[in-house]
């Protein structure tokens, strides 16, 4: 019996020593970042930090271009004839719509300076972006196309759209529409 009692007492020590060291690192009793915010995880015997928290996610980017007139570059302004500026986006499969997105927004302060303008009105949305067989078909809202302007700036407006989106080999044609329309629109 005596024996029995020293074979059992160290397992049953041993098995207790393992959970409370198990317990103790674990890491189970901590706070941890959850929607930004710090949420308890167990019986943490920290205070509740007082930085403030953010979930940091690996977000994978590209690079695409938008394309607007710049009258240094240009200084004659051939209405059609627009350069790109590279933007970094995080990455999606819709690309093409993110690269229109990013025209919409026009020039940031950066680019102004070196000359860069856009003949898009501000507020202007995508209402539907479809590529198939090489053909980008867009739908913007009636924004894009009041007030209107001569034809110098329909023409800038449409190579505006058309070169942000043939820079996508899958991007052959490229159909604007306003409203479903694709007659009389953007005119002078």
């Amino acid at each position: 019996m005596n024996k029995k009692i020293f074979i059992i007492l160290p397992v049953i020590l041993t098995v207790l020593l393992a959970i409370v060291l198990i317990r103790l690192f674990s890491g189970e009793d901590n706070w941890i970042c959850q929607n930004n915010e710090w949420v308890k995880h167990g019986y943490p015997s920290a205070p509740k930090p007082t930085k403030p928290c953010k979930e940091t996610k690996q977000t994978e980017t590209i690079k695409i271009k938008v394309y607007f007139n710049n009258d240094k570059l240009d200084p004659e302004f051939s209405c059609y004839k627009v350069f790109p500026v590279e933007r970094e986006i995080i990455k999606t499969k819709a690309t093409g719509r993110a690269a229109l997105e990013e025209l919409l927004k026009g020039p940031i302060t950066s680019e102004k300076e070196a000359g860069f303008f856009t003949n898009i009105n501000p507020g202007v949305k995508i209402q539907k972006l479809t590529i198939e067989n090489g053909k980008a078909k867009v739908d913007f809202d009636k924004t894009l196309e009041f007030p209107g302007g001569g034809s110098c700036r329909v023409s800038a407006i449409r190579s505006q759209i058309i070169q942000t989106l043939k820079q996508f080999s899958t991007v052959k044609e490229v159909v604007i529409s306003i409203d479903g329309r694709i007659e009389n629109i953007l005119q002078p």
